[in-house]
């Protein structure tokens, strides 16, 4: 389990105390929604360099608390630290085609599920998805039904519940030995 008030802690320190004492007076209101914009937007405005790490853990943040479509195009336009070295990428950009969940190799996942690729291991090439379903009106869902960890082969795919974003994460991020 994440211990989250120590992670908005660890995000706040990025910016100038000013601001970071604004993320953490959002935090500490049950202002998570506004302070996660204070803390996006200052990261943009002070063009703060971020591990991608801390990147993909700032999406599934915006994620958990429903931000992650309002907030993905300035995540994804926040400076990067790690260059060609990061073992994780957002790949994410709000413009991914949905892929049919079966297209994953393995007949575990619904056919109702379409999965968008989020988060990628450069590591050991495994990836985290949103899944969501079609809406009557053709849009997405606007929030994922589940998060499936998938690699080519599809012993190794795992589907999470709509609230284990956290979870699905942790395993992508520990299932190749990175921190």
């Amino acid at each position: 389990m994440t211990d989250e008030a120590a992670l908005w802690r660890q995000f706040a320190t990025l910016l100038p105390p000013l601001q970071a004492q604004e993320v953490m007076d959002c935090w500490d209101i049950g202002e998570q929604e506004d302070g996660l914009d204070l803390l996006v937007s200052g990261l943009l405005e002070h063009q703060v360099p971020i591990r991608e790490t801390t990147r993909a853990e700032i999406a599934v943040t915006a994620e958990s608390w429903g931000m992650w479509t309002a907030l993905a195009p300035s995540i994804v336009r926040c400076r990067s630290s790690d260059g060609v070295e990061a073992s994780l990428q957002l790949v994410e950009r709000g413009d991914n085609i949905p892929m049919p969940g079966p297209s994953v190799g393995t007949d575990t996942i619904s056919a109702d599920l379409l999965l968008i690729p989020w988060i990628f291991c450069t590591r050991c090439g495994q990836v985290l998805a949103r899944a969501h379903t079609r809406e009557p009106w053709g849009d997405l869902s606007y929030l994922a039904r589940h998060y499936v960890v998938f690699t080519p082969n599809p012993s190794t795919m795992v589907m999470f519940e709509p609230d284990a974003a956290w979870n699905a994460l942790t395993v992508l991020r520990t299932s190749c030995g990175q921190p």
